[in-house]
């Protein structure tokens, strides 16, 4: 991708606008996560190091009321910014308007500026999340340059990705983005063979593409979570409560007649009557009783799995195994993350979403390759889809 850098624009005294993705979990008014703050460190201190004046921009949750403003500003999000980097953090609890923009103006090199949730503008029209040309030239105007480097959001088109780097004079992606594409390309263009895939998840319909695709590229193709129970009815299995996309059916059919003996589907289940998280049980094969639903992946899949993961030099995982949240129901994705883990001299990506937060929760972050930030957007990258907040971004300009 030959879209400028950092380092291609000289920042020096320039009012420079950061889209992050900061959009960090947050209960009982406390950051409960601050895995995306850290990420966005890298960007902002390299700009600090040019003398750029930040401003910065990011989204928090949805915004579908009024009442949301006061549970989605990004008040928390600017003080435990300060605490990371060490520097203070102008919060401005607006996103547009006077008192913005005299501290803007106000901003010497190295000063830091956070502008409140930009989804606040969603309350009106979906300003922010429909690209809406007034909203993205306005914030264009704040500043001489533009630097993406939210990765989370890069597969939407916002007035704050695609709106800004159309109407900014100049625009680059920051250095998350850039490690994103690096690593994402390692599993796209040419990986190191044996190639595995490991796809999770509750439907087949959020990743039929993604599958797809990594039938041609991959070597095997493991499927689990609750996505398998559509695939188990298309072969023809009892699967009992479990849940299922009876609308998927027919095209589950054609992604294992696509796959052939690269897809490698469940041969057991850790069953509950309920979606509770009581001792669940193992059935002897791939049938499930009816008054029973599948929470997890079985032992004897579980060994199917790592004898099929043991050889590989190159794996993508993305979504769980089972409702890993409960831990009744968290062996299957936990036995993964060991699989993973376990390899020698191989290269693992974790495509962000439910399988980070599931290495984390296994506290195995510190031993894979590289934990993707963004979750749908590894996905559509993944699927050879273009990133819009990307695609908006400078080329870098070629030599005569």
């Amino acid at each position: 991708m030959n879209k400028k850098t950092l380092k291609d624009i000289n920042f020096e005294n320039k009012k420079v606008i950061v889209r992050l993705d900061l959009n960090v979990p947050i209960a009982n008014n406390q950051i409960t996560d601050d895995t995306r703050i850290k990420a966005a460190l890298a960007t902002i201190k390299y700009l600090q190091s040019q003398n750029a004046k930040i401003i910065m921009l990011s989204h928090l949750g949805r915004i579908k009321t009024p009442a949301d403003k006061k549970t989605h500003s990004l008040v928390l999000v600017a003080k435990k910014l300060q605490e990371l980097i060490n520097h203070p953090v102008v919060f401005i609890n607006e996103t547009r308007g006077k008192t913005l923009e005299t501290a803007i103006n106000k901003l010497k090199p190295q000063d830091l500026l956070l502008v409140e949730n930009t989804r606040f503008e969603d309350l009106e029209g979906k300003k922010e999340s429909g690209n809406n040309p007034e909203l993205g030239q306005y914030w264009a105007n704040l500043g001489d340059v533009f630097v993406n480097d939210a990765f989370g959001t890069a597969h939407r088109a916002h007035a704050s990705n695609v709106g800004i780097a159309t109407y900014i004079k100049d625009s680059c992606i920051g250095l998350l983005i850039e490690k994103e594409l690096q690593m994402l390309n390692k599993v796209v263009i040419n990986p190191a063979k044996p190639f595995v895939a490991v796809i999770g998840g509750a439907k087949v319909s959020d990743k039929i593409d993604v599958i797809k695709q990594l039938l041609t590229k991959a070597d095997t193709v493991l499927i689990g979570g609750g996505m398998a129970f559509t695939f188990m009815k298309a072969l023809g299995y009892k699967i009992g409560k479990s849940l299922v996309e009876n609308d998927k059916v027919d095209l589950a059919k054609e992604l294992i007649n696509l796959g052939k003996n690269k897809l490698v589907l469940p041969v057991d289940y850790i069953t509950s009557p309920e979606f509770k998280d009581i001792k669940g049980t193992n059935t002897k094969d791939q049938n499930i009783a009816d008054n029973q639903m599948g929470l997890d992946i079985g032992i004897k899949t579980e060994k199917l799995f790592q004898e099929k993961l043991r050889a590989a030099k190159t794996i993508i995982w993305n979504g769980p195994m089972g409702v890993f949240e409960m831990n009744n129901f968290a062996h299957g994705t936990k036995a993964i993350c060991e699989a993973i883990v376990n390899l020698k001299n191989a290269f693992s990506l974790i495509g962000g979403g439910d399988s980070a937060a599931a290495v984390t929760k296994f506290h195995y972050q510190d031993k894979v390759s590289f934990i993707s930030t963004g979750g749908g957007a590894s996905l559509e990258y993944l699927e050879g889809k273009p990133l819009p907040g990307i695609t908006a971004i400078k080329d870098k300009e070629t030599k005569e």
